[in-house]
């Protein structure tokens, strides 16, 4: 598993991960991702270092994604289609880590919902997919967020902690959250988790200096890196974007350095 981790996390254990498995379960074409070569072009160039993507970009855009780490998501589903609170609450398994390793993954990642009403299945879930990672000899990340996308209640720090720890209790190599509140009260969700975390971007856009300073602060309380998926392909200058990104968090430069490169 180590050189594969290394295709996803550069020798610092940091990484820049562009995150486009949105479609899977929502419509993309009017928010910049119509065209997945274009993005991927784009992020390439500027210096993503990973993408976690679904197994049909995976399987078309081999060119474009080159030797960049490549993280296939294996759950899913459900679409915005159905009612949102239904869709938002629960992952069901999809791929499985075989077929990972059949488009030439590095890695695989699902979703860890504790607090959902079926929070066994989805709990079980990891354990498999943890198992089978083990198996296969592919990194594992779990997305873990407290209440699903449908009980906002449910994401506090205390929540995000014990969901960051149950993650890796389960076997998750990397763990995905949301960062919450400032650089001192995130390190408690990073110091309650012996596995590296990486901050998830948010799906409300936001404008570059937020961007920006949201993630310097997730670094700054320790984090690993950042999944970002909207923040980055409905952005105009998606290139430069990731260029910034990648400076503060492999070079660790302020925000005003980063913008200045963006």
């Amino acid at each position: 598993m180590k050189r594969r981790w290394y295709n996803i996390f550069r020798p610092d254990n940091r990484s820049l991960i562009l995150a486009m498995d949105h479609a899977m379960i929502m419509d993309v074409s009017e928010l910049g991702l119509r065209d997945p070569s274009e993005v991927l072009r784009k992020a390439v160039k500027g210096g993503v270092d990973a993408v976690l993507t679904t197994f049909g970009v995976a399987k078309t855009f081999q060119h474009e994604i080159g030797n960049k780490g490549l993280i296939l998501r294996t759950d899913g589903g459900l679409t915005e289609i159905l009612d949102a609170e239904h869709q938002r609450g629960y992952f069901y398994p999809t791929f499985s880590v075989e077929d990972a390793v059949r488009v030439g993954a590095d890695g695989v990642m699902c979703m860890g919902f504790p607090g959902i009403e079926d929070e066994e299945k989805i709990i079980a879930n990891l354990a498999h997919v943890a198992s089978e990672c083990e198996k296969w000899g592919l990194v594992f990340g779990a997305e873990m967020i407290p209440g699903g996308f449908g009980k906002k209640e449910l994401h506090n720090l205390k929540n995000l902690g014990f969901a960051s720890r149950l993650g890796a209790e389960y076997g998750a190599d990397f763990i995905k959250s949301p960062f919450l509140g400032d650089e001192k009260s995130f390190r408690s969700v990073l110091d309650n988790c012996y596995k590296p975390v990486l901050v998830l971007g948010g799906g409300g856009q936001m404008n570059d200096e937020e961007l920006l300073t949201m993630v310097r602060r997730a670094m700054n309380a320790g984090a690993a890196g950042v999944t970002i998926g909207r923040n980055i392909w409905r952005h105009k200058n998606v290139d430069k974007l990731c260029a910034s990104l990648g400076a503060i968090i492999h070079d660790d430069v302020s925000v005003d350095e980063a913008l200045k490169i963006l």
